[in-house]
């Protein structure tokens, strides 16, 4: 609600004053025209990302900064957006180079990283991995949640919703994580074959 109401009192306010100021004073309206909005965390901390997609057509493109923890959305050359994210460690890398969306799962669980679960369900281990830590005799192992899955490499990397619990750092097993709701809209945004840098 605090959002809607942030979003609509900015709107007023652009609106207002760019009728207000005369035309010598306003230096790049096209700036103010393509404002990326920023929503705030749920505890009104840090922004983790901005969107204007909405505003521009065409085909989108994704860059991703290892050294920054951000991703910038493009279309037309035209950046609409960024969005702090969580790449690999330094054990588990996110690989660099040009890369396009392979495929697209709106609920995809990880074959490899997740959680041992005993035989009456209760975890037992929270940071498994499949092959190398043992399934408890009548347990299971359950993959992580992954939700808005956007392939990248066949060997198991790719954008997904996911905690950012550091913004500016790296948290993932080589995963690209984005925020719940960036993760929703580029989700909506991209195709297969959608093209991803990734720079160091």
């Amino acid at each position: 609600m605090h959002l809607l109401r942030f979003v609509l009192i900015a709107l007023t306010w652009l609106t207002l004053t760019q009728c207000a100021l005369p035309n010598r004073w306003t230096l790049r309206p096209v700036e103010v025209r393509k404002a990326i909005v920023v929503r705030p965390t749920e505890g009104g901390e840090l922004p983790l990302f901005g969107w204007a997609g909405e505003l521009v057509s065409g085909p989108l493109s994704v860059t991703v900064d290892l050294s920054e923890q951000k991703a910038y959305f493009f279309k037309n050359g035209e950046r609409v957006g960024w969005s702090y994210v969580a790449t690999g460690t330094s054990s588990h890398r996110t690989p660099t180079g040009s890369f396009s969306i392979l495929e697209k799962q709106v609920d995809k669980r990880s074959g490899k990283y997740g959680v041992m679960l005993n035989s009456s369900g209760k975890v037992v281990r929270s940071d498994a991995t499949q092959g190398v830590h043992a399934i408890p005799s009548g347990g299971s192992f359950l993959g992580a949640s992954m939700p808005y899955w956007m392939r990248l490499t066949w060997s198991g990397v790719g954008m997904h919703a996911g905690p950012i619990p550091n913004p500016g750092f790296p948290a993932s097993h080589g995963c690209i994580r984005l925020p719940q709701v960036m993760a929703q809209t580029l989700y909506g945004e991209t195709a297969v074959g959608t093209p991803v840098t990734i720079v160091p």
